[in-house]
């Protein structure tokens, strides 16, 4: 049973001063009702302060332990590294929070079976942060995929490569499970298996390390139970430049989806079956980040259920353990 706010408000504290915390929390939090941002932990609590000035957030916690603790916070939102996501995630659910998780979710399947029990033995809403899930251009995207509107889906692509390059990026650092697949990738793992509705089985992948141990990229061939394949493309080298496309081919059409991942920063929809090409555009609607507070506090306030939560969550990192395993790469997990 999911425990309700005592108020029809749901309070946040955030864990981290990154960059993705103020359009993922932030700015969405002040346009929304039923939900306030309450404080802020940092590793350095004078960044902690600068952040809080910078993002007008009322309250700074000393650490990241006194955060969770607080009595006047319901939901923990976690912008950390990966390799800090099952720890305080943990830590937040045993303090009673509910709990929005940057992904990618964890570094391992297991760690990712841990958080997921504990937030159910507690009764809490635990849910990993694919924005991108819960914008009706997703919806509509899923919605072609699994209508049969294009047929039986016999092929997938999702291609994201981010020029970064730098290897002083946290993204580049194993010990804080870095790697493009972990952090491009899991996007492209995500939109299959939406479209599929279904685990993928890993036939093979292949990195290319930077440094060792790390996938600066990493292209990857997956198989669905109804025979359906797929390939992920992932990439943070330089040069380049930005990519953002799923490919869906089907035995009745095919659709192309340009910009999944932030429609409300420039997307289209094309897709065809036997009447022609159609072409659709999501405009004037809110940001993926809006969508997903939205949902996250109807969650916690109303019940209501959350689709990248529990087994969707397990079911990616799953998938990812299974690329690294595939492609000879250490697992991220310390």
């Amino acid at each position: 049973m999911i425990l309700r706010s005592v108020a029809n408000e749901v309070r946040f504290g955030a864990l981290g001063a990154a960059r993705i915390t103020p359009p993922a929390l932030v700015e969405p939090a002040s346009r929304a009702d039923r939900c306030r941002l309450v404080a802020v932990a940092a590793r350095d609590p004078e960044r902690a302060r600068d952040f809080a000035r910078r993002n007008d957030v009322p309250e700074v916690s000393e650490s990241y332990a006194a955060l969770v603790e607080r009595t006047d916070i319901d939901a923990v939102y976690i912008g950390l590294p990966a390799s800090h996501h099952a720890q305080w995630t943990l830590e937040a659910l045993r303090a009673g929070k509910h709990v929005l998780c940057e992904k990618p979710f964890a570094t391992s399947e297991s760690e990712a079976r841990e958080m997921v029990a504990l937030a159910s033995e507690r009764g809490l809403v635990l849910a990993e942060a694919f924005h991108y899930y819960y914008h009706p251009y997703a919806q509509r995207v899923n919605e072609l995929c699994t209508s049969g509107a294009i047929g039986t889906i016999e092929h997938m692509e999702g291609r994201f490569n981010a020029p970064i390059g730098d290897l002083d990026d946290i993204r580049y650092q194993l010990e804080l499970g870095g790697g493009a697949t972990m952090d491009l990738g899991c996007y492209s793992i995500h939109w299959m298996r939406m479209a599929a509705a279904a685990e993928p089985e890993i036939v093979s992948a292949k990195a290319v390390e930077r440094p060792a141990g790390v996938d600066e990229a990493m292209t990857a061939e997956l198989r669905f139970p109804s025979g359906a394949t797929g390939q992920l493309d992932c990439s943070m080298a330089k040069p380049g430049r930005l990519v953002l496309a799923f490919d869906v081919r089907g035995s009745a059409g095919s659709l192309t989806a340009v910009n999944l991942l932030a429609p409300h920063l420039g997307h289209e929809l094309i897709w065809r079956d036997a009447s022609g090409e159609h072409r659709e555009k999501f405009e004037g609607v809110q940001t993926t980040f809006d969508h997903q507070l939205l949902a996250f506090v109807a969650a916690v306030l109303d019940g209501e259920s959350l689709p990248t939560a529990g087994p969707d969550a397990i079911g990616n990192m799953r998938a990812i353990d299974s690329i690294y395993a595939a492609a000879g790469l250490p697992p991220r997990r310390s």
